[in-house]
């Protein structure tokens, strides 16, 4: 946990909190004598062979990016050309969070937004948007993107990820998962016994963007290529997009930091283990209830704006998520119990004055 003391109170994202002590660390290290320069340094060959060994895959190919849109943008664009269509969930991140950038680096495929419950998606959904039209003007479906963790903190199971992969084949379609939070999506299956692999290759996911900035790296996310020949251009693409860091090994450095010692699963247990702690507080306060129950380190709670703006004034920083009054609280790597009880106080606090 941090030593330095927190005059604020973020549970806004998991993208507020600092760089973990694995990864910070690794930098240290990384940061002793000259490497070679754009990944032909030892760090980066290390990154890569350990993820290969955690999900089981000798021949993945793996690239090291800047952030989640690039990882997400770029690995789309390495199955899709232009006049294709991405099924996706309708609130996915790539649907409503990056600004176009998969139009962008597809040179101009359709996203094609699917409901789902729970933000999840359903095969009989994907099949009616997937079976909708198939004609010469409208977009030939090409990809299916998943999200795992959900926008909504949900996870997909094995069998699941499965049927929709099964259903993506007999379409003639590449399999897409953005794993912005897929080390708290392993976690929290943990007791199951699924592995990284089980959740990605063995279930028919062909290109995963493993997400590091919100696990405690620092400008550093994986894209990793289960289905080697999508990836036989991905080192250009970057190069074009302004992702080919010059100083690769202080992206790959921080990855061997937190996966040699399997620090990205404690660090992605820990949130989830504060955020099931935060909705078990929540439910204790008269009147308080969840959107939904937390599967990973996400905690949707209903709040009426007044108190909202009440927990705000106090210096707590959330988003409303879920329609008018289901708020999002994330909990990260670094999140403390003294966070969570401080939250659950100021909340009694608010509504015990609000009329």
């Amino acid at each position: 946990m941090p030593e330095h003391p927190r005059s604020d109170h973020h549970f806004a994202s998991d993208n507020t909190a600092g760089i973990c002590p694995e990864a910070w660390a690794a930098l240290q290290r990384a940061n002793l004598g000259r490497e070679p320069s754009y990944g032909a340094d030892a760090w980066t060959q290390r990154a890569g062979d350990l993820i290969r060994g955690i999900f089981e895959r000798p021949d993945a190919e793996v690239f090291f990016v800047f952030n989640g849109t690039a990882a997400n943008a770029l690995a789309l664009a390495s199955a899709c050309q232009s006049y294709h269509g991405v099924i996706g969930h309708e609130i996915a991140h790539i649907m409503v969070d990056e600004c176009g950038a998969p139009g962008f680096f597809t040179g101009g495929a359709t996203l094609l937004p699917c409901p789902g419950e729970k933000a999840k998606l359903e095969p009989v959904a994907v099949e009616r948007v997937l079976t909708r039209r198939s004609d010469l003007h409208f977009p030939k479906a090409r990809v299916l993107s998943l999200t795992q963790s959900t926008e909504w903190g949900t996870v997909y199971r094995p069998e699941e990820i499965a049927a929709l992969s099964a259903l993506a084949r007999r379409h003639g379609l590449a399999v897409h998962m953005d794993g912005a939070r897929f080390a708290n999506a392993v976690a929290s299956l943990a007791g199951t016994g699924a592995t990284p692999a089980d959740l990605t290759w063995r279930a028919g996911v062909d290109v995963l963007c493993c997400g590091g900035t919100k696990n405690g790296l620092n400008s550093t996310e994986a894209v990793v290529f289960f289905h080697p020949g999508l990836a036989c251009d991905f080192a250009w693409r970057g190069k074009q997009a302004g992702q080919l860091a010059s100083k690769m090994r202080f992206a790959s450095a921080q990855w061997v930091g937190v996966l040699e010692d399997g620090a990205w699963l404690r660090h992605a247990a820990h949130a989830n283990r504060m955020a099931g702690r935060l909705a078990a507080l929540l439910r204790a306060i008269p009147g308080v209830s969840l959107c939904l129950e937390p599967e990973v380190n996400a905690v949707f709670v209903r709040l009426t704006q007044a108190v909202a703006a009440a927990l705000e004034a106090r210096g707590w920083h959330f988003h409303v998520f879920i329609g008018e009054d289901g708020y999002r609280l994330m909990c990260s790597w670094d999140t403390r119990e003294d966070d969570l009880q401080a939250f659950a106080h100021d909340l009694r606090a608010v509504l015990s004055t609000s009329p």
